[in-house]
């Protein structure tokens, strides 16, 4: 899947954050082997709070990670749906 990446600064987030334009919504991409953990769940909250201030718009997770139980609920619950790369 070949991605085109948005400019994070414009959303206010930190350069490294890596975000791309899906049909339906922004995506925040997380390409890594190590399982998302709560403390991940948290960081990507505020980050999802952020864009859907400035856009108004859906955020989608997309991970080729595996995701913690508690943690797919918490993102769940915050209206974050979680896809895999």
């Amino acid at each position: 899947m070949s991605l085109d990446y948005l400019d994070p600064t414009l959303y206010n987030l930190t350069s490294r954050t890596k975000l791309t334009k899906l049909p339906d919504s922004i995506a925040i991409v997380l390409d890594r082997k190590s399982r998302v953990i709560m403390k991940d769940g948290e960081r990507i909250l505020d980050q999802a709070n952020k864009i859907k201030n400035k856009t108004g718009g859906k955020v989608t997770l997309l991970t080729s990670a595996p995701v913690c139980s508690k943690t797919r609920t918490y993102l769940s619950d915050n209206h974050i749906t979680i896809t895999h790369l």
